[in-house]
């Protein structure tokens, strides 16, 4: 129950991050943040009972650069929807392929990687698009850092985050 995510809101209701049940009720009982939602019940004590918070907002306002979505294999492949950028096939076992490859000075970075399937990758090999006469079906660009793709992941199990993460 200490492991459960909690949502971790700024002073602004910005959704700033997710963290542990125990992180939360430990920033709730210093006074630095307000309990917002309490949906998990409670931690007993010896002393008292604890409710466990589901969302908090912290007391002070926290400033920080706008996030951006980290460069992974896992981040491509979910910006790319699990599918094939040459021909659109969704696949068991994809690969990540370089638009213009590495030894010819591609880059590892989010205009130059797409997710292929193995078949499309051999065929490509190293060469560009252009050369081996294939095309991509959308232009690789970095996806931006919502609140929704940022903290998705989570609503599914917890509903009540929805009305904090639909403004931003």
């Amino acid at each position: 129950m200490l492991n459960e995510p909690v949502l971790v809101l700024n002073a602004n209701y910005e959704p700033l991050n997710v963290c542990s049940t125990r992180r939360a009720v430990n920033l709730w009982l210093s006074g630095k943040a307000e309990m917002l939602l309490n949906g998990r019940g409670v931690i007993h004590t010896v002393r008292r009972e604890i409710p466990c918070p589901s969302v908090i907002r912290l007391s002070y306002m926290v400033k920080r650069p706008y996030p951006r979505v980290r460069l992974s294999k896992r981040e491509i492949f979910r910006r790319d929807d699990y599918r094939c950028q040459y021909c659109g096939q969704t696949k068991a076992h994809l690969t990540l392929d370089h638009i213009i490859p590495r030894h010819r000075g591609g880059e590892y970075s989010w205009s130059n990687l797409v997710t292929a399937c193995p078949s499309c990758n051999l065929k490509k090999g190293g060469r560009t698009i252009r050369q081996a006469n294939m095309r991509l079906l959308r232009k690789p660009v970095e996806p931006r850092a919502t609140a929704a793709y940022l903290y998705g992941g989570y609503i599914a199990n917890n509903e009540d985050w929805q009305q904090f993460l639909t403004g931003w």
